[in-house]
């Protein structure tokens, strides 16, 4: 039987089996407490407040909006909605891309009357098939009627604020000759060329520091180094920056581009005659049982909470496939998580890999409220199950390409790798004259490759500016 001085949370974590901070590893900031529903917990300052909450033993962040399932934080990229919380009172807030601050109130969202007790989890259970709200009860005029007003209860994502929002600072223009979206490998290249070249451009980032997979993804053989950070200019970059689309008005085509600044929203009209998008891409899902358990999270993100925050599972369970996959592996391992099993669903691990690796297929987590194991059907053998913290999904990022489609560039999608990419020659050029990409945008592939691509997208650009 348990101690009786065993507290709610501290159970739930055993439960749920938490990530957590590394072992004799100095905190990165100023040591400060968030209040989550009442309860003060310990954080660092300026992180993401999702990282603080998963290293003190709270995973699950929020319940779906449909069946209620617990949630966790997957991507740590702001491209998924699982770890959207209340915070300060403001809803639908990307956890995973807010900095903690002292004192600040977290809510979860999309519960009753708790996320950890929650009744219409029972939905789930009720309809194990699937439940089609659009047809339940059609055609019978009251039962339809209640069941309208329940499904959009259901359907409702948080509430709404209970203070006004914050006025916008006025808009500002921005004028430069280039502009590069994307602080990245191929973005980090093509700003030293541009500057070696002294052409004036402008790098935004939505992230608070340049450097992409450079600096937080699992480091590659062979690799760029992140120097090329240290010879640009910082009048020439823009962080904390999210690109939202690329316009036309009577002044010209420009990007428009939101920030913070002085914490108030911004939005920052940058005008250019070429542009260079190297946005990246974002961590995608792979389609197995249990998939959205809280512990399950993207490769990318399992790299970032390593590298930039010393936050780690005890033990982990990767699959995927790539070069990146078995490189998180051996990332993880040489940082003191045990590596339990590495199963690559398409190619026969190549030699030095980790000694789980293997080839696989049919994917499983396990768990009731959170990951504790994983089971997968080895190559030419049979079912295989471990015990574990978390399973790391590390699969090459799915394409950004919005910005550039909406810019005038070709988007066709790839049978191969079954992605959307960006369409461009050799030298980065699109179908759009003013339009250049490089780098993940346009398919993948290592973080060398990615660099080359910025180099010469770079050097074509500036060869057709007037």
């Amino acid at each position: 039987m348990p101690s009786e001085a065993l507290t709610a949370r501290s159970a739930w974590a055993i439960l749920a089996h938490p990530m957590r901070r590394l072992p004799d590893v100095p905190p990165r900031g100023r040591a400060i407490t968030v209040d989550l529903e009442g309860e003060s917990l310990p954080a660092i300052e300026g992180e993401p407040v999702a990282c603080s909450l998963i290293a003190a033993g709270e995973p699950m962040l929020a319940r779906s909006i449909k069946y209620h399932r617990p949630r966790g934080p997957y991507c740590f990229a702001g491209a998924c909605s699982h770890c959207l919380m209340r915070v300060d009172g403001v809803p639908n807030v990307y956890a995973c891309r807010t900095p903690a601050r002292d004192g600040m109130k977290l809510e979860r969202q999309n519960a009753y009357p708790s996320a950890k007790v929650d009744i219409f989890e029972s939905i789930d259970w009720f309809f194990p098939k699937g439940m089609d709200h659009h047809e339940m009860f059609a055609g019978v005029p009251v039962a339809e009627q209640v069941m309208a007003k329940v499904a959009r209860q259901l359907a409702g994502l948080g509430l709404l604020p209970k203070t006004p929002a914050p006025a916008t600072a006025p808009a500002r223009t921005v004028r430069t000759r280039v502009a590069v979206v994307g602080g990245g490998a191929a973005g980090l290249a093509a700003a030293r060329v541009l500057t070696e070249r002294d052409v004036g451009f402008l790098l935004i980032e939505r992230d608070d520091a340049l450097g992409g997979r450079l600096a937080n993804g699992a480091p590659e053989a062979g690799g760029p180094s992140l120097d090329d950070i240290h010879r640009i200019s910082p009048s020439s970059v823009l962080t904390r920056a999210t690109a939202l689309g690329l316009y036309d008005d009577e002044a010209g085509r420009f990007l428009a581009v939101g920030t913070w600044e002085a914490d108030a929203p911004r939005l920052v009209k940058v005008y250019s005659e070429r542009f260079l998008l190297t946005p990246g891409g974002h961590p995608p899902t792979l389609p197995f049982e249990n998939n959205d358990l809280p512990g399950v999270y993207a490769g990318r993100a399992a790299s970032l909470l390593l590298r930039r925050y010393d936050v780690a599972p005890e033990t982990a369970a990767l699959v995927g496939w790539g070069a990146e996959l078995h490189a998180l592996a051996n990332l993880l391992q040489e940082r003191g998580t045990k590596v339990v099993a590495v199963v690559d669903l398409r190619d026969t691990p190549p030699a030095g890999t980790h000694a789980t690796a293997v080839r696989g297929s049919e994917p499983k987590a396990h768990g009731l409220r959170g990951v504790s194991a994983f089971s997968y059907t080895r190559e030419g053998g049979g079912r295989e199950k471990v015990s574990c913290d978390a399973v790391l999904v590390s699969v090459p990022v799915s394409p950004s390409f919005e910005l550039a489609r909406q810019g005038g560039a070709k988007v066709p999608f790839d049978e191969k790798r079954g992605l959307f990419v960006v369409e461009t020659d050799a030298d980065g050029r699109t179908q759009a004259p003013d339009v250049y990409a490089a780098g993940d945008v346009t398919g993948g592939g290592t973080a060398k490759d990615a660099a080359a691509a910025g180099r010469r997208a770079a050097q074509a650009l500036v060869g057709g500016l007037s």
